[in-house]
């Protein structure tokens, strides 16, 4: 059976958290609620020095579990247990992280973890610099749709260029992904689709993760309580049954002018992906501008994020891949040894 890491990914506001529910009700997956650490360490890994010395993942686990920035509560694990695990383990920056996701699946008896975030769309690259045998699952909804559910966030405070802009650069890298990554890394579904028929949308998805289908994951609605917080409310539609009702939605939920203009900014995508155009007048020249200004100002921050990063690799104060799976043990020459306990390994077959 598989142990690839799992990581959801997608537009926020495409449903991702219905699907990490789905995933969590699967009798071998736990998919905890969204934490704040695995990018945040990344970028901060050269402070954190040559994590094979031990002091040095104790520090970082430390770090990890005590700042309240990371959201490490989320997870509900023992802080003491965690550092201990960290400072026995790995000597990688990939198994300190991979480390609290293993953990978590533990609490549950579960041999196999994943993570949701949807801006690791925008990350993938450097998830697999951590987790070189990781799987993408990318969960794609209209972007009409997205739109106008990021506009009624309280979290979302910027305006409808920008979220026009989160849509098309999800759509843009997903395109990428399918291009670069292997079929058995990368898979996607369609929000609509998934809602529509979610008993045959999940049974490929498993047939993707090597995973017999649990009938368990159409229903998801009993591992809201342990995989939402409860002060998230606007998942609040994810404690019920899974639901069409706000397909489409965005006909009575956006304004005129930004019909037009997603139609206009979004309209290839739109199609090439599946969703039908109203045939709306075009955008006003006005609110193209400005839409293209956002698009360009967000590629620029994004291109100069990456060019430091890439300067960093070339100093990389210790190894960075996970050596948590048996496949990456198995390139890295190291014999594989069963962690689990035998009731763990006893429920998980």
């Amino acid at each position: 059976m598989s142990d690839r890491p799992v990581f959801v990914i997608g537009c926020p506001r495409s449903g991702t958290t219905m699907l990490q529910l789905m995933l969590h009700s699967h009798p071998r997956l736990a998919v905890p609620p969204e934490t704040r650490f695995v990018m945040p360490v990344y970028y901060k890994r050269r402070a954190f020095g040559d994590l094979r010395d031990a002091e040095r993942r104790r520090a970082l686990a430390e770090w990890i579990a005590g700042d309240r920035s990371t959201k490490f509560r989320e997870l509900k694990l023992d802080r003491d247990a965690f550092v201990r695990q960290v400072v026995d383990g790995p000597g990688s920056l990939g198994s300190v992280i991979g480390t609290a996701f293993r953990m978590y699946a533990e609490r549950f008896g579960k041999a196999r973890w994943g993570d949701k975030r949807p801006s690791y769309v925008k990350h993938t690259d450097l998830l697999l610099r951590l987790f070189p045998d990781a799987q993408f699952i990318h969960l794609i909804r209209d972007g009409r749709d997205c739109v106008a559910s990021l506009k009624e966030m309280p979290w979302y405070t910027l305006d409808s260029f920008h979220a026009v802009s989160t849509w098309a650069e999800a759509i843009d890298h997903g395109d990428k992904l399918r291009r670069t990554l292997p079929d058995d890394s990368y898979f996607e579904l369609r929000y609509e689709d998934l809602t529509d028929d979610p008993v045959t949308e999940l049974k490929k998805l498993c047939a993707f993760l090597e995973e017999d289908f649990s009938p368990s994951m159409v229903s998801p609605r009993e591992a809201a309580s342990v995989a939402v917080p409860q002060h998230k409310v606007w998942h609040s539609n994810t404690h019920g049954e899974v639901t069409r009702s706000r397909v489409g939605s965005w006909a009575k939920r956006l304004d005129g002018w930004e019909i037009a203009l997603c139609e206009q900014v979004l309209g290839d995508r739109l199609e090439a992906n599946g969703y039908e155009l109203t045939g709306a007048a075009p955008a006003a020249k006005e609110h193209v501008s400005a839409c293209n200004k956002t698009m360009q100002r967000r590629r620029n921050s994004r291109m100069r994020k990456s060019m430091r990063d890439r300067f960093n690799r070339l100093r990389e104060p210790s190894p960075v891949a996970a050596l948590l799976t048996t496949g990456q043990l198995a390139l890295a020459g190291v014999p594989q040894q069963r962690s689990e306990s035998p009731e763990l390994a006893e429920r998980t077959g």
